[in-house]
């Protein structure tokens, strides 16, 4: 059986390095059994969805963003293997008022953990507008999971 690390690879992803903060913050507190994430956005896409950027881009951003949560996770309990269960992501879409597509959007995220993680990528999902998100970034995600001691 693979590792969620050796399924990236087959997937031609990899985790990029740490972001730094915005603000006075952690990237993750953890409580219990479980892994509350800062929101994270991207550095590649900015602009609004449904203006700047297509919904395909959306897609591209929201997977950029689960990779770069994906670091945080890895980096806070040292392997990804020790992820019991995605419990809850909130997507944060920039986007026009118009825009209703978050959904299809938010799928970049949470297709890449399906794929990744399998019955342990499932997972509860919000996918909302936002008016602005810092630095202008078309997506942020935070998410809370479950990990095995």
């Amino acid at each position: 059986m693979s590792t969620p690390e050796e399924k990236l690879a087959e997937l031609g992803l990899e985790l990029p390095p740490l972001r730094p903060a915005l603000g006075s913050y952690v990237g993750c507190v953890k409580t219990g059994n479980l892994l509350f994430t800062a929101g994270q956005g991207v550095d590649e896409y900015h602009g609004k969805l449904g203006r700047d950027l297509t919904v395909e881009e959306g897609y591209l951003a929201a997977r950029q963003s689960m990779l770069n949560l994906l670091s945080v996770v890895k980096n806070e309990i040292g392997e990804l293997s020790k992820v019991k269960q995605f419990v809850k992501i909130l997507g944060m879409v920039n986007c026009t008022e118009e825009f209703t597509d978050q959904p299809k959007v938010m799928n970049g995220a949470s297709d890449l953990i399906g794929l990744v993680f399998g019955e342990k990528g499932k997972h509860g999902r919000s996918a909302v507008g936002m008016a602005q998100l810092p630095n202008n970034t078309a997506i942020e995600i935070e998410m809370v999971i479950e990990i095995e001691e």
